[in-house]
Formats: C-alpha cells, sequence, structure tokens
C-alpha cells in the first residue's frame, strides 16, 4: 500500500475532523497511518460493530428497520473484505476509517449512526484482544503439532540410550525418548501460560469509549458476552490505557521461542559431525552453494535466530509502555506490529520444527556407543557404594579416584581389573560390575520423572493426555459473528 505522498494530504474520510479547518500535513498523515498494518484487524473490527449495532438497538438509538440493513451491510462488507472487493486506500488513516467508508458507502448516513457510544480508543483495544485471544488458539494448535512430533519420536526411544550432559559434557546415560519429552515439557507449560493469559485478556474494553463511559443507555456486559468475552471491563480508564493484555503474550511468545531457540540447538548439536546423533530429512534441510558435501540444519538454526525476533518484540512494547500517562495516548500505535509480527513468526517457525522432528532420523547405534562415553556411568558405582553402607562423601571420592586411574590408563570402567579395584578402595568388590552397564543404569531408575524406561513409559502417557486437552483447547473458537 503506498502511503499520501507528492504534497497531496489525506482527504478521505475521516473520524475526527469537524474541529479542523484544513487536512493533516503529508508528514503528519504519513506519520499517523496504521492501516497498511493494522488492516488485519478487518473481521474482529467488524465482528465488534456488529455486537455494538445490536446494543445501539437495545437502547432504542437505532430502529428494527435499521438494525437490520445496519447488520446487512456489515455482513455484505466482511464478504467484500475476504474477497479483496473492498480494500482499504491510502486515504484511509487506520482500519476503522476504512471500514466506516465502506459502511457510509452502502448506508449513507445511516452508517454515521455506527460511531454513537465508541471510539477508536476502546475500538482498538477490542479489536486487539479479539485478534490475539483468535490468534492465540492458532498458535496453541502449532505448538500442539509440534509436541506430537516430538511425543512420536519418545515412544520410539523409550529404551534408546544416549548420553545425558550437564555442561555440554557427558554426565550420566539417559533415555533418548526422556530427551525429547523434557522438551515436550516446555511447550505444554507454553500451553497453560497462552490459556491462563486467555483468562486474563478475555475483558471486553467496548463500552469505554475515548475514556469515560457513555452518557447513552448502552450495556457493556452485554456486548461483551456477545463477543465471547467473560465480562466487561471494571473500568473505563484502564479499559483504553491496558495493553498489559500485548505485553503479556508477547512475554508467553518470547519465553515459547526461547524454548523452540533451545530445541534447535540441540537438534543443530545432534545433526553436526562430531555427534551425529540424528540424520535430517532432505525436506527439512539445506546445502551449500559452493560445498556439495554440506547439509545444513537451517530450520533449527532459524528457529534459534527468531528467539531474539520474538525478545524484542515484548522490549519494543514494554519500552513503549513503560512511561505513558492515562489513558490513551498515540504512543499505543506501536503496540500492533510487534504483536503482529510475534503470531506470524510462531506459526512460521512451528510447523517447519514440527516437520524437521517428525522426519528425522535418529542413530540408534550413535547413541548407544556414546552413552557410555566420559565415564558416564560413575555415579552408578558412587550410588551402590551408598547401597552398601558407604557414606556419599566417601563414596564421591572413591569413585573419583576410580576415574583418575581409567583416565590414566585411557579405559573404561568395567576395564579395571578386580585386584586393581580392590586398590582403590576395599569397598570396591567385583560385584560393583553389576551396575557398569548402560542398560542397568536406565533399568536402575525407576523413581516417577526419572530416565527409567517404566518411568519414561509413565511420562509418555501422561504427557499424551495433557496434549490432547491442549489441542481440545486449541480448537475452540471464541470470535462469534
Amino acid at each position: 500500500m503506498t502511503l499520501p505522498g507528492n504534497g497531496t494530504t489525506s482527504s478521505g474520510v475521516r473520524l475526527w475532523g469537524g474541529r479542523f479547518q484544513g487536512g493533516p500535513a503529508e508528514a503528519l498523515a504519513r506519520l499517523s497511518v496504521s492501516v497498511q498494518f493494522d488492516w488485519r484487524l478487518a473481521p474482529y473490527d467488524l465482528a465488534a460493530s456488529r455486537a455494538h449495532a445490536r446494543v445501539l438497538a437495545r437502547a432504542g438509538l437505532l430502529d428494527a428497520d435499521e438494525v437490520g440493513r445496519m447488520l446487512a451491510a456489515l455482513d455484505d462488507l466482511e464478504a467484500a473484505c475476504a474477497s479483496g472487493d473492498f480494500r482499504p486506500t491510502v486515504e484511509d488513516e487506520d482500519v476503522h476509517t476504512a471500514l466506516e467508508r465502506g459502511l457510509l458507502e452502502r448506508l449513507g448516513a445511516l452508517g454515521g449512526k455506527l460511531r454513537a457510544g465508541r471510539s477508536r480508543n476502546d475500538q482498538v483495544a477490542t479489536d486487539l484482544r479479539l485478534y490475539l485471544r483468535d490468534h492465540a488458539r492458532g498458535v496453541a494448535s502449532r505448538l500442539v503439532e509440534l509436541a506430537d512430533a516430538l511425543v512420536e519420536q519418545a515412544e520410539r526411544h523409550v529404551e534408546t540410550p544416549a548420553p545425558g550432559m550437564t555442561h555440554l559434557q557427558h554426565a550420566q546415560p539417559v533415555s533418548f525418548g526422556h530427551q525429547l519429552l523434557a522438551h515436550v515439557q516446555a511447550l505444554l507449560r507454553d500451553l497453560s501460560r497462552l490459556s491462563d493469559w486467555d483468562n486474563r485478556a478475555a475483558i471486553s474494553p467496548l463500552g469505554a469509549g475515548a475514556l469515560a463511559g457513555s452518557s447513552l443507555p448502552l450495556d457493556p456486559v452485554q456486548v461483551a458476552r456477545e463477543l465471547g468475552f467473560s465480562a466487561a471491563a471494571p473500568n473505563s480508564m484502564d479499559a483504553v490505557a491496558d495493553r498489559d493484555f500485548a505485553a503479556e503474550f508477547l512475554f508467553v511468545a518470547a519465553l515459547c521461542g526461547v524454548h523452540l531457540s533451545r530445541l534447535g540447538e540441540e537438534v543443530v548439536l545432534w545433526t553436526s559431525h562430531e555427534f551425529g546423533w540424528v540424520e535430517l530429512d532432505d525436506a527439512f534441510a539445506t546445502g551449500s552453494s559452493i560445498m556439495p558435501q554440506k547439509k545444513n540444519a537451517d530450520v533449527a538454526e532459524l528457529a534459534r535466530g527468531k528467539a531474539g525476533r520474538l525478545i524484542g518484540a515484548l522490549v519494543t512494547v514494554l519500552t513503549m509502555l513503560k512511561g505513558l500517562p492515562l489513558t490513551y495516548d498515540r504512543d499505543m500505535q506501536e503496540d500492533k506490529e510487534p504483536v503482529f509480527d510475534a503470531v506470524d513468526t510462531l506459526e512460521l517457525v512451528l510447523p517447519a520444527l514440527a516437520g524437521m522432528i517428525s522426519t528425522m532420523t535418529v542413530r540408534v547405534d550413535r547413541l548407544a556407543r556414546a552413552a557410555p562415553a566420559g565415564y558416564t556411568l560413575a555415579t552408578e558405582v558412587a550410588e551402590w557404594l551408598v547401597r552398601r553402607g558407604v557414606p556419599f562423601r566417601e563414596a564421591h571420592e572413591v569413585t573419583g579416584s576410580l576415574v583418575a586411574l581409567c583416565v590414566a590408563r585411557e579405559c573404561s570402567l568395567d576395564e579395571v581389573p578386580d585386584p586393581d579395584l580392590a586398590t582403590v578402595s576395599p569397598h570396591l568388590t567385583p560385584e560393583v560390575r553389576s551396575v557398569l552397564s548402560v542398560r542397568g543404569a536406565l533399568e536402575a531408575r525407576t523413581t516417577p520423572g526419572s530416565t527409567g524406561p517404566g518411568p519414561v513409559s509413565d511420562q509418555l502417557a501422561a504427557v499424551q493426555d495433557r496434549v490432547e486437552s491442549w489441542r481440545e483447547w486449541a480448537a475452540t473458537r471464541v470470535v462469534p459473528r
């Protein structure tokens, strides 16, 4: 869309021009215009307009014929917007101006009656809440798809051993399925936060007017109910000034982005030559323009990179809000682009990650060989000693000495001869060899939430139930016609 330029001024339908003798300067028009990005609010503005038309009729400000014609015109305008037959022009300042122009084209003077009892201040606050509550469910659906992909891979690898790491150093053997489910747990928290956010965002600002409510006999509670909100805003000033819902959504989006970035980083490592744990499907990898052998994990890298964009959106809105006096200030026009960009980013990244995870091949042989490397069974030795009454402090020292011996000899724990075990400590009898296997180490982990096959299977069943419940929530509709 081209903005006003070439010395012209915006001279179309304006919602505020009565007191002014002339149109705005070109520089002001170009700075003020927002329709190029807020046009995506059109369906939500029209939904709110239908509810407002009905409340005007109940207040006796539209008769039955007028409200019927008004609702029919709004339906026709919505269809025209959806088909592209009606579009904003360079002279429309914002989505509200454009849609009022469309209504006036259809109804003449009757279209102007819809403006009674509302302001762009409560309109835009309502529209943005409707948009976000609708799109939060779209984001949730994409999160569920990624969780599904991880769960499906985890099901295949409940008993696949892998080296669990801390500080990016081999620590203890784990089930690879357990590691995949760790990422699912983060996604489940993201879904829970979206739902919690939605409960707080389900407050309708419509009826607050510019800031002081209305002297007209309107019913904000009924309007809220018609628009799928749980309540009307209790304070008209806060209703138009509040953008907590936008900032909080962006926090959820940013934290989700951090989780996706951590998953992406793991995939980058897993697919490297040094790890070689995972092979990506050709459909979710790219090559090099100069090095024919390359297979790059671009999806994972882009997911990692997009986290910065999501964090930046949150910082943008918080910084914009921090010094604003009540109530509405034009600074708040800057809330929408970060919000829209965050939604677009998540809806772009999540399906790509889900596809990458669902189609990747896990190299079980490489994982199994890596699982005991780096003396990851050392903790098994220490806990074996504890079960025989050795204080853990001493058990830790004994096991550390055994590892030092193995490092010096460049051998594994199970390769130390029985006499040398006794030399390290009399507590190290040949029976210790019973815990010097990866399979034994995993099967010994029986406590809830641990990495043994039993607990991982239990976790898998619980996760599947929770994912299914979030799938149902994501499928709910909150924005009525």
